[in-house]
């Protein structure tokens, strides 16, 4: 069995709104390998950034644990990249120094990161880019040198919010291939591979890129189920016209919603 990168021990998170406490998450415990690649699923509003962000140490939970690597979370943790559903590449710097960015944050020599920069632009069919503004780059190759920036210095694991959530459907469909080739789903053994997190509301993108897929309940956010997706690797395009594939949406559309019958469409 894969060991484990992340602990969730019993989670809770509760804030002051105006008009009272207001609980977000409740109870929630799991545990995630390294190299695993984990979507997590749920409604609008059930805390799905919110544990992401507790994850990282950006938020302190209210209840429970958080460990990454067998240390406790109670601060934001070094060893992270994240990217979420806006680039948020800064306009005046070029590609490339956005890329180099969280070396100069990291009090890192950028230059001495320069040819691992280029090396993952290079793998992000942005090669030749690297000079460019972010407004020359369309929507979909500014999200890719934003993984390349959450990539540069090599990050166990790999926190994502909704990263392709503003793109148009084929540019989606195209950007989780070029994920799954980033992560090395082809090239890398397990345990070489980042872990991910993955938050989407997309099932259908939940079950062709994951491992497992954790369905969070409304708010209170809980865990309401934890499914494996026993797909091969390397996942496909025609994977997605598979009976597999199919039965694996429904049994998550049905986790999620809670009906028995009917189909699930895309979100």
């Amino acid at each position: 069995m894969t060991k484990a990168l992340i602990d969730l021990d019993k989670v809770g998170m509760t804030y002051e709104a105006a008009s009272g406490p207001v609980q977000a998450l409740a109870g929630i415990t799991s545990s995630i390998g390294a190299g695993e690649f984990v979507s997590l699923v749920g409604p609008s509003g059930c805390g799905k950034s919110t544990l992401l962000r507790i994850v990282a140490g950006l938020r302190p939970a209210t209840s429970g644990t958080v460990t990454v690597s067998g240390r406790p979370v109670t601060q934001p943790i070094p060893d992270i990249g994240m990217v979420f559903q806006a680039p948020i590449l800064l306009k005046w710097r070029s590609i490339l120094e956005n890329v180099l960015l969280p070396a100069e944050l990291a009090g890192k020599d950028p230059g001495a990161l320069r040819s691992r920069a280029e090396q993952l632009l290079d793998m992000a069919g942005l090669g030749g880019f690297g000079p460019k503004l972010p407004r020359e780059l369309s929507g979909g190759m500014q999200q890719r040198a934003a993984l390349c920036r959450a990539l540069l210095l090599d990050p166990p694991l790999l926190l994502m919010d909704e990263p392709f959530g503003a793109l148009d459907a084929m540019t989606r469909d195209d950007m989780a291939l070029e994920l799954l080739r980033i992560w090395g789903e082809k090239d890398l053994a397990q345990d070489a591979r980042k872990t991910v997190l993955f938050v989407t509301h997309s099932i259908p993108e939940a079950v062709f890129l994951s491992d497992r897929v954790l369905v969070m309940s409304a708010r209170p956010g809980r865990i309401a189920a934890d499914l494996r997706i026993d797909l091969p690797r390397p996942r496909t395009v025609e994977l997605r016209a598979s009976e597999a594939f199919g039965r694996l949406t429904l049994e998550i559309f049905r986790a999620l919603t809670g009906r028995t019958e009917g189909a699930a469409g895309t979100a």
